[in-house]
């Protein structure tokens, strides 16, 4: 389905990527496991771009590879050694979306298997390997969803959990539904950022890119972000356009009254490095509030370039429920911890791990930091609530929760360049998508509290 360029068989790469997925079952994150079996192994050009593809892939296609293995080898994966299921995984993503020759992706498994394990893991992989590449993709998918019902064989199909389908589905048109998940399986380019006061997009486009269709700091450019001298210096970052976008909304509101901004949720710092330079630029100051001390300490790498001069902004270790600061603020951004799925492309693993049940903590976690939020804005002033996700419950059911008391502002009529940015809720909610706009899928309401 994609891959063309592969290692030389025998080579180390898919041993790196059997070293990575094992580090993300067992609760890492794909792309730090990706980075460290890199790095510590050496690899780089085609090996690395394979090591990353497999691994990225085989995570995203995780649920719906176990289906085609279990039904493959007539067995619960439980029954199966955890290193041999990782193998099968990997295998099957190779038969399956990367074009690997059948021939190659049964021997490399095979020898994986062997060196991995053991002699004894070897015939089970050959056996299973086989039945897997006796069929294409849309053969296991029809024998896979011919009895189930549409969601569910939507999600089969398109690599995600049920849940998810129904959360995406009550909030788009049904013509979009396929293509908004088909969006989460294309991997996302990176997208850097120009700080204001530190930088302009035009200097940084100097270091290779194309501007961003709406963000008027980002630059797309393909490639490692830190070969970019702007970004290793903190004058630049790495931010997604979808999380420019909801900052410059709380940039963009007419007659708010002068004041400090907030940023009550700042780590890991992106969004904050960009609020410094906006409130730079209007002789105004930040503070950024972060509950975990690790986390604060990368908001400080992020605001490294605004520091020692006039105005540094202060970087505060504080729950953001409980407002302790002593001061109010004219604009405040509340990036509210959330299920993230919104940014399943750049997060493979990310769809199998989030389950309904975390709603439950993280919406109550959100009520209580916009309703903090409110509390600290002056009368007059904006804040915006924000979301990696779309699902109704981490958005329109939390602003409900402070409407009675905060006036709900247009914010797509804020970015008229921004087409279809209106949320299905309320057209008065921005809801970026991947499919529409090549974004993550945010979302942000924009309130005011009355003078």
């Amino acid at each position: 389905m994609g891959w063309v360029l592969e290692p030389a068989l025998g080579d180390p790469a898919r041993r790196a990527a059997l070293a990575a997925l094992k580090q993300v079952r067992e609760g890492g994150y794909a792309n730090l496991a990706v980075k460290q079996v890199l790095s510590s192994r050496g690899l780089s050009g085609v090996d690395a771009g394979f090591v990353t593809e497999l691994v990225y892939g085989t995570c995203r296609c995780l649920g719906t590879l176990d289906l085609i293995i279990e039904a493959a080898g007539g067995r619960g994966l439980g029954t199966l050694q955890p290193a041999v299921v990782d193998i099968l995984r990997l295998g099957a993503y190779q038969l399956l979306w990367m074009d690997t020759p059948a021939h190659a992706a049964v021997s490399t498994s095979v020898d994986l298997a062997h060196d991995a394990i053991g002699q004894r893991a070897t015939g089970v992989v050959n056996a299973i390997m086989r039945k897997v590449g006796a069929r294409g993709w849309d053969e296991w998918m029809h024998s896979l969803t011919s009895t189930m019902g549409d969601t569910h064989a939507l999600a089969v199909r398109t690599c995600h959990p049920q849940w998810i389908v129904e959360a995406y589905a009550s909030v788009l048109p049904a013509e979009e539904l396929t293509a908004a998940l088909q969006a989460n399986n294309a991997p996302a380019t990176p997208v850097l950022v120009a700080r204001p006061t530190l930088i302009t997009r035009e200097d940084l486009l100097t270091e290779g890119g194309e501007p961003t269709p709406y963000s008027p700091w980002g630059v797309i450019r393909p490639g490692d972000p830190s070969e970019v001298g702007a970004v290793r210096e903190g004058r630049a970052g790495v931010q997604d356009e979808g999380s420019q976008l909801v900052v410059h909304l709380l940039s963009s509101p007419p007659t708010v009254p002068s004041g400090p901004w907030l940023d009550l949720c700042a780590g890991p710092g992106g969004k904050a490095a960009l609020i410094a330079g906006l409130a730079r630029e209007r002789g105004e100051s930040l503070v950024a509030v972060e509950v975990h001390e690790h986390r604060a300490q990368l908001v400080q790498d992020a605001l490294r370039g605004f520091m020692g001069s006039d105005g540094d902004p202060q970087v505060i270790v504080a729950d953001g429920r409980n407002p302790s600061w002593g001061q109010s603020f004219a604009r405040v951004l509340v990036d509210a911890p959330c299920t993230g799925l919104g940014s399943l492309r750049r997060r493979p693993e990310a769809r199998w791990r989030k389950t309904p049940d975390d709603l439950v903590e993280l919406t109550q976690l959100q009520r209580e930091l916009l309703a903090s939020a409110c509390q600290s804005v002056i009368p007059g002033g904006v804040v915006a609530y924000v979301t990696c996700s779309a699902h109704e419950a981490e958005t329109a059911e939390i602003v409900a929760s402070v409407t009675d008391h905060m006036e709900v502002l247009d914010a797509p009529s804020l970015l008229p360049h921004v087409p279809q940015a209106q949320a299905t809720t309320d057209p008065r909610f921005l809801q970026l998508w991947p499919h529409r706009h090549g974004t993550d899928a945010m979302f942000c309401a924009l309130l005011r509290k009355p003078n």
